[in-house]
Formats: C-alpha cells, sequence, structure tokens
C-alpha cells in the first residue's frame, strides 16, 4: 500500500490568517503544507517568498513544507528557502539552464529536490537525473492560478512517472497538483500518484469560524485513497 499523503496549497488560504490556517488545515489530517510560489515571470501571477515560509516555522508549523518554485531563475532563490525551512525545493526543468547543477543545489543546501512537469512537457529530463530527485511532480492545470479544471491527459502522464519510478527503485514520491478533488482523486491515486495538492477544494470547503471546517473534505479524500485500487 502506498504512504498517501495530502498537500493542502496555502495559495488558496486567508493569508490575513495564514499561521491558523496552516494549524488547522494540518490538524483535519492532511500531511504537507504547499507552497506556490510565482514571480510574475515564469508565470503570470506574483504570490509568496521565504519570509512566508520562516514565519510559519516560527510560528510553529513542524509538518513537512513543500516549495513549489515557478520562478525563473531558480538558483538564486533555493538557498533562501532552504535555510526559511523548506523540506522539498521542487522546479520547472525550463526555468534552469543547469538541471543536474539545480538539483545539485538544492541538496546541497540541505532540502529534497525534485522536477515539475508542465501538462505539455515530456518526462525525458528524467533518464538523466532519476538519482537526484526526491519527488516528481506532475501539473494537471496549467501553472500560474488556482481554482483550474483537471487536465485528464495527465493521468496517462502519471501512469508513465509511475513506471519510470517502480523500475529505478528509488523512493520517489509521485505528486499531482491541479484540480484535485474529492470526485478524482482515487482515479488519480490509481493512476500513480502517492501525494495530492489541493489548494480550492480544501480551503473553500467551508468558510465558517469553526476550526475543525476541513475534516470533511480531508476525511472524504482519505475514504476515496482507502478504496483505491493499485
Amino acid at each position: 500500500m502506498r504512504d498517501f499523503q495530502i498537500a493542502p496549497s496555502i495559495l488558496s488560504a486567508d493569508f490575513a490568517r495564514l499561521g491558523e490556517e496552516v494549524t488547522n488545515v494540518l490538524a483535519s489530517g492532511t500531511d504537507i503544507v504547499h507552497f506556490d510560489v510565482m514571480d510574475n515571470h515564469y508565470v503570470p501571477n506574483l504570490t509568496i517568498g521565504p519570509l512566508v515560509c520562516e514565519a510559519l516555522r516560527k510560528h510553529g508549523v513542524k509538518a513537512t513544507i513543500d516549495v513549489h518554485l515557478m520562478v525563473k531563475p531558480v538558483d538564486r532563490i533555493i538557498p533562501d528557502f532552504a535555510k526559511a525551512g523548506a523540506t522539498y525545493i521542487t522546479f520547472h526543468p525550463e526555468a534552469s539552464d543547469h538541471i543536474d547543477r539545480s538539483l545539485a543545489l538544492v541538496r546541497d543546501s540541505g532540502c529534497k529536490a525534485g522536477l515539475v512537469f508542465n501538462p505539455a512537457t515530456p518526462l525525458d529530463y528524467l533518464k538523466y537525473v532519476m538519482d537526484k530527485v526526491d519527488m516528481i511532480l506532475l501539473m494537471s492545470v496549467n501553472p500560474g492560478f488556482g481554482g483550474q479544471s483537471f487536465i485528464r491527459s495527465s493521468l496517462d502522464k502519471l501512469r508513465e512517472a509511475r513506471k519510470l519510478i517502480d523500475a529505478s527503485g528509488r523512493p520517489i514520491r509521485l505528486e499531482i497538483d491541479g484540480g484535485v478533488k474529492v470526485d478524482n482523486i482515487r482515479e488519480i491515486a490509481e493512476a500513480g500518484a502517492d501525494t495530492f495538492v489541493a489548494g480550492s477544494a480544501i480551503f473553500s470547503a467551508a468558510k465558517a469560524s469553526d476550526a475543525n471546517r476541513y475534516n470533511s473534505v480531508v476525511a472524504a479524500m482519505r475514504a476515496e485513497l482507502a478504496k483505491a485500487k493499485i
């Protein structure tokens, strides 16, 4: 049985109460804090930087922090996020002039490294760096905005990535990001994913002030994952 992990994307959280939001969503049974870092250059949006990561660590967040860099170039910002408390740092191969060097920089900075593949980006890069990645993240929407619909061709890509991981024999996590919801998470798991980024599906589930408001949607996701045939 795969170790399924749910990674709420804080891009969809209430930033006026971010520390509280992250504390509550982790208490609901999620596993990983997912950071969507956008630079208004590689993608047409501007979001958060390492100071927010550092602030969450100071707030007392102990969970894995998964930093997805949608920035170009990436090397300048990698050490900053490592120092701020990131656990994983993933980036897009198109955003690095020297992919092998950038992956080495992540690991040399004390973090786990990963590559991110847009919907139309082939997995070919992995042939040369499988020994240097701890995570493969597949985008099931085009990067840059939350709340988009799941691109179904990502299921075939998940199957391809799962075969590569299994053939490598390495403990590489396979993450999916974009349009993940209660009604499709099981199918996504059956295609090969073990880590599920969900933003609006979790944070928009309820707007009440109840600290336990995320419990029902996370429990529903867990129930669907328990049914997955893998």
